[in-house]
């Protein structure tokens, strides 16, 4: 698709997951993170990361490994006759902190060693402040209009009070730019099912964003579209937001939208936001045209004939 749109990228392939693991013993291999770490830019297929191996997510752990604290996942109407039309919402979700740093354990109570168990959450000032403030700034950049900010501070006052009241003194700083309101979690997502028109940008902490872009994929279509970027300071990874699915591997049936999507987001961040836009429009239109489409969309084509019919459009 890219090759198709005129971009000269210079790939430095490299494995993770369950296939990196088999290969080299490891689900992440020290040359993978040392590509990352030089070119800066990746562009990530879906992992497996084995269960039961011990072995931590390759996902989180590489967003911990480059701070790749940002999470953003937009949702855009692409299928027609849908329940919901003209959805166009971003999702910009906290990505290194909360419950999803893995501080937990289990207490041993009597002859049950896993009687209690424990999670611990962590809030930062700093990781609330920058984030908040990154979902800002992509508002003002793609002339959004609203911020919302997402939290369950009524019942957790400590850790998504912070996020929230941090959130507030941050967004005084956009005052008369953009508009902010806020709303909890579980609202939320009542909210988007019922009137998901009234929200532009979201920006939640890591748990609540992993979920609500989940819901907010199901307006437009699913996880077969939804891209997703993650963003630092000195690094972007960019990724299809759907798992990896081992039981159709290798079959070509697979739906390549999202990461297509993903890919456009990687040119928008190198500023190639003309060939992100026609690669955009190609599928879209093939998707709509509904004669070569993969079997998620209601069609039969296989993954590459799909690709094909996106890249002739491009041209």
């Amino acid at each position: 698709m890219l090759d198709a749109v005129g971009v000269s990228f210079d790939w430095d392939e490299q494995s993770a997951g369950v296939a990196a693991l088999e290969d080299e013993g490891t689900p992440l291999p020290d040359a993978t993170v040392e590509s990352i770490r030089r070119t800066r830019l990746g562009l990530k297929g879906p992992l497996t990361t084995p269960v039961g191996s011990g072995f931590r997510s390759v996902n989180v752990s590489l967003r911990r490994q480059f701070d790749l604290y940002a999470n953003v996942r937009p949702v855009r109407s692409m299928v027609l006759g849908q329940r919901y039309e003209d959805i166009d919402l971003v999702l910009v979700r906290e990505n290194t902190e909360g419950l999803y740093v893995g501080f937990e354990t289990t207490i041993r109570v009597g002859d049950d060693p896993k009687a209690v168990a424990q999670s611990t959450a962590i809030v930062t000032r700093q990781g609330c402040e920058r984030v908040v403030r990154f979902a800002f700034e992509y508002a003002v950049t793609h002339g959004r209009k609203k911020v919302t900010i997402c939290h369950k501070a009524n019942i957790l006052k400590a850790s998504s009070g912070l996020f929230l009241g941090v959130g507030r003194e941050v967004a005084e700083a956009y005052r008369g730019k953009v508009e902010v309101d806020d709303v909890i979690i579980d609202a939320c997502a009542m909210k988007l099912v019922l009137d998901p028109w009234q929200f532009d940008v979201i920006v939640t902490t890591n748990m609540f964003g992993d979920i609500l872009s989940d819901l907010m994929a199901g307006l437009v279509g699913g996880l077969g579209l939804a891209p997703g970027a993650n963003v630092g300071k000195d690094a972007a990874l960019f990724e299809a937001v759907h798992g990896s699915a081992p039981d159709i591997a290798g079959q070509g049936v697979a739906n390549p939208s999202a990461l297509i999507l993903a890919a456009c987001m990687m040119l928008d961040y190198v500023d190639e936001h003309e060939k992100a836009g026609r690669i955009r429009a190609a599928l879209t239109e093939t998707v709509q045209d509904g004669n070569t489409t993969t079997r998620d969309l209601g069609g039969h084509a296989s993954t590459r004939e799909f690709a094909d019919a996106v890249s002739r459009r491009v041209g």
